[in-house]
């Protein structure tokens, strides 16, 4: 007998596994669906390792920008002793999260989740029956599809490199490629960054993200800007990456080219329910064309970047909708980074349309270097364009660059989430000097 749930859950990420741990502890009979690793990209391959790989790499920049200040000796990075490290953490992912899951009472089976023709969703042949189902796939990394695409690899790999190699190149100017080219030089490697344009980080302030390249530059990360590379081959001395009047040979190459959503393998079409290249068409609840299928986290096509948290959110939200239906849904301001070096970080409204409206918004343009938060570590450099409305006094957009913009980036998304007021803020005591005690500066 085909045991009926509530609700299957495609996805054991982690936008799939908090919609199954909230519908659990609301009495739902839930199932989650998982095809490859429990816990999903970020914990395994995505955002926790890759900060683990940061850390070495932000100690060791620390200890430079002290040299001759108190420090003497910059130390080196041990990338088997850093990996292996990162693997500490990574390797107990899987099972960890399966025993958290089967732990809270949910049922889960791992195996290719596919709607049949009939409308029917199997797991590798098993049929499973719900009332609802919700989509929780995630994405992965895209491929250029140029000659030779097949010498390709992916920050999956990256992610897991035994040794680092003389030389790496990343194509695609996105979060990933200068993230990876940022940890590749620090670890002493020669790096490249080919991008298709003149404008790579487009989401970005463009002044925020010409002084990070300039960083970057003078670190040893080498952009090749402009280069809409054609093909790949493989050659003794290495690979060949190739664009007109382009020819640069490299040892190991990183398609750094965007992620597509994982919707094209689950017989989504046999059940009405659209999606494109940027994912699962959505409505305001979360609900595909499809009245009883759902999509949430970065599968699905909403208006607020693709992150961790924001699938969390999306989670929360929809377990509500769920079991008791709520109003559509409504996205707090997201604030998004680069974790780069300096660290680059938005949130809010955009210099660029705040200066589309000048009689409505003030563009403060702080070059923030000398304060004592940046004084006291040496920081290179530490840059600030924070959008306040003038009929309100409230912060409703910002930018900022520096070895801790993420940190700053969450007490700027709090004041413009909380519409704090100077006056307000100033009513508060915040430890000193921190950067917290800097924020009253940047009205």
């Amino acid at each position: 007998m085909v045991k009926q749930y509530d609700v299957a859950v495609i996805g054991g990420g982690p936008a799939g596994t908090a919609m199954a741990y909230g519908l659990v502890a609301k009495g739902k009979a839930v199932v989650i669906i998982e095809a490859d690793l429990w816990g999903g990209t970020c914990p395994n391959r995505g955002c926790d390792p890759k900060k683990i790989l940061l850390s070495a790499v932000e100690a060791k920049q620390a200890s430079a920008h002290l040299q001759g200040h108190g420090l003497t000796g910059v130390p080196t990075v041990d990338w088997p002793a850093l990996m292996a490290t990162k693997r500490g953490y990574t390797d107990g992912i899987n099972d960890g999260t399966l025993h958290g899951l089967t732990g809270a009472g949910i049922d889960t089976l791992h195996g290719e989740a596919y709607f049949q023709a009939d409308g029917q969703l199997t797991v590798d042949g098993e049929v499973v029956t719900a009332t609802d189902y919700v989509i929780a796939t995630g994405q992965r990394p895209a491929i250029l599809p140029i000659k030779g695409h097949e010498y390709f690899q992916t920050s999956t790999d990256f992610l897991d490199l035994d040794t680092m190699p003389k030389r790496v190149t990343f194509v695609g100017g996105g979060y990933a490629g200068f993230e990876l080219a940022t940890i590749v030089r620090a670890a002493g490697a020669e790096v490249h960054l080919i991008h298709h344009n003149d404008r790579p980080l487009k989401a970005f302030d463009a002044k925020m993200v010409q002084a990070l390249m300039a960083n970057l530059t003078a670190q040893g990360v080498v952009f090749d800007l402009g280069v809409d590379l054609t093909a790949i081959t493989k050659a003794a001395d290495g690979l060949h990456l190739q664009a007109p009047d382009f020819d640069l040979t490299t040892d190991l190459v990183i398609s750094a080219a965007g992620r597509l959503p994982n919707a094209d393998h689950l017989g989504l079409e046999n059940v009405g329910v659209t999606f494109n290249r940027h994912g699962v068409q959505v409505n305001g609840h979360l609900q595909t064309a499809n009245p009883h299928i759902y999509a949430i986290g970065d599968v699905s096509d909403t208006p607020v970047p693709k992150l961790t948290p924001v699938a969390g959110y999306e989670a929360r939200y929809l377990v509500d909708e769920l079991t008791d239906s709520s109003a559509a849904i409504s996205y707090p301001v997201v604030p998004t980074q680069v974790y780069a070096a300096p660290k680059l970080a938005q949130v809010g409204l955009s210099a660029e349309l705040a200066a589309q409206q000048p009689d409505r918004y003030t563009i403060n343009d702080l070059d923030m270097t000398a304060w004592f938060s940046y004084y006291r570590v040496q920081a290179p450099q530490a840059l600030a364009k924070v959008m306040v409305e003038k009929a309100t006094g409230l912060v409703v957009g910002a930018s900022v660059l520096s070895d801790i913009a993420d940190e700053m980036i969450n007490y700027l998304t709090l004041l413009i989430q909380q519409k704090i007021t100077l006056p307000a803020l100033q009513k508060l005591v915040l430890a000193y000097p921190t950067p917290a005690s800097d924020l009253q500066y940047l009205y």
